[in-house]
């Protein structure tokens, strides 16, 4: 059975499109495998016929058992009980897909994160908090295991109880980028990477957006943090929208070209969200963020600087001794855990 699977989706020149068209006609790998060439001739082109019909690499078959031999490594086929039921929905789902890890996350509820290779600080730091309270929230996060947003998301994701799936448009034998090579190994051990193209699958350029209607097709809705008018990850948006996902964007300065394509997802109807209770709330999730209860010995500064008036930043700066940076960011994880609230004039107030 998983031989006819894998002869099937190693055929040079046949595309997943081309494999669903031929599954949909005859029923199963088998099937399609001892049919003739009349009957594929009216499905596929004569290349991809003669393609088809011939024997299969055995080198390629070698080696993809090899790889299947090792652990957490697995192909799921659209045949399996256990196949995510939320790309059955859309229009193109992967014949295959090879997993590396634990392949129960992509039935779990999911959410993803995409946004610019090239994020500020700021960008990276919103992409991990956000990506840290809805995994703490019960979402798996989903994203592309890019450089920038993604990688952000991914580790906010795993440091979460909802851990994180990558899903990549290479053969999961190669990491790309290469620098995120350390995140892939967390996410193999803690999470999961996918990928619908066969081992030793180069990166490229047109892989991407296939890998992005995948991302998007698996999660109940997207949160693009920063992202130039041209980012791919306005292609996922779009796919999202066209697949009835839900679109969140994350408002930023009138400045900043990565705030433009957030800003325009916005005027086309995007959910505009402040906090990751705003994408709750969106999704009627039951599950709520539970802030961490701190032991006394592990009291948190900011926490207990707003024990009394609210405070400006600079104010909360000197009396923590924070550095701006850190305290920006330690300011945006309480508040997405709802534990202090912004006020105008940049002011915070602790949450009692």
């Amino acid at each position: 059975m998983l031989d006819a699977w894998l002869h099937l989706a190693l055929v040079p020149g046949v595309g997943n499109t081309s494999l669903i068209r031929l599954l949909t006609a005859f029923g199963s790998p088998e099937a399609v495998l001892t049919s003739g060439r009349a009957a594929l001739s009216s499905h596929l082109t004569q290349a991809q016929c003669d393609a088809l019909l011939a024997d299969p690499d055995p080198a390629r078959l070698e080696a993809v058992h090899a790889w299947l031999g090792q652990p957490g490594n697995s192909l799921m086929t659209l045949a399996d009980e256990d196949y995510p039921k939320n790309l059955l929905e859309i229009a193109d789902p992967p014949a295959v897909l090879y997993c590396k890890g634990h392949r129960a996350l992509l039935n779990q509820p999911c959410l993803g994160i995409v946004g610019s290779r090239n994020a500020t600080p700021q960008g990276l730091r919103d992409a991990e908090a956000f990506a840290h309270a809805l995994s703490d929230a019960g979402l798996t996060i989903v994203s592309g295991l890019a450089l920038g947003i993604d990688a952000a998301a991914h580790r906010g994701g795993l440091a979460g109880a909802g851990s994180s799936v990558a899903v990549i448009g290479t053969g999961l034998d190669r990491i790309y980028p290469a620098r995120n090579k350390a995140l892939a190994h967390r996410l193999a051990e803690a999470g999961l990477i996918v990928s619908e193209f066969a081992l030793g699958t180069a990166p490229l350029p047109g892989h991407f957006p296939r890998r992005n209607r995948l991302i998007s097709g698996l999660s109940r809705g997207v949160l693009v943090v920063e992202a130039a008018p041209d980012s791919g990850s306005l292609i996922t948006a779009r796919v999202a929208t066209e697949q009835g996902r839900e679109v969140f964007a994350i408002p930023g300065s009138i400045h900043s070209p990565l705030a433009r394509g957030c800003h325009a997802l916005i005027k086309q109807g995007a959910k505009l969200v402040e906090s990751a209770a705003d994408i709750l709330d969106e999704l009627a999730w039951q599950q709520r963020l539970t802030p961490p209860v701190l032991p006394e010995a592990q009291a948190d500064p900011v926490l207990d600087v707003l024990d009394g008036a609210p405070a400006s930043l600079d104010a909360l700066a000197q009396r923590t001794g924070l550095t701006l940076d850190a305290l920006s960011a330690k300011l945006l994880t309480l508040e997405l855990e709802g534990r202090i609230a912004s006020l105008p004039g940049g002011r915070y107030q602790k949450i009692h």
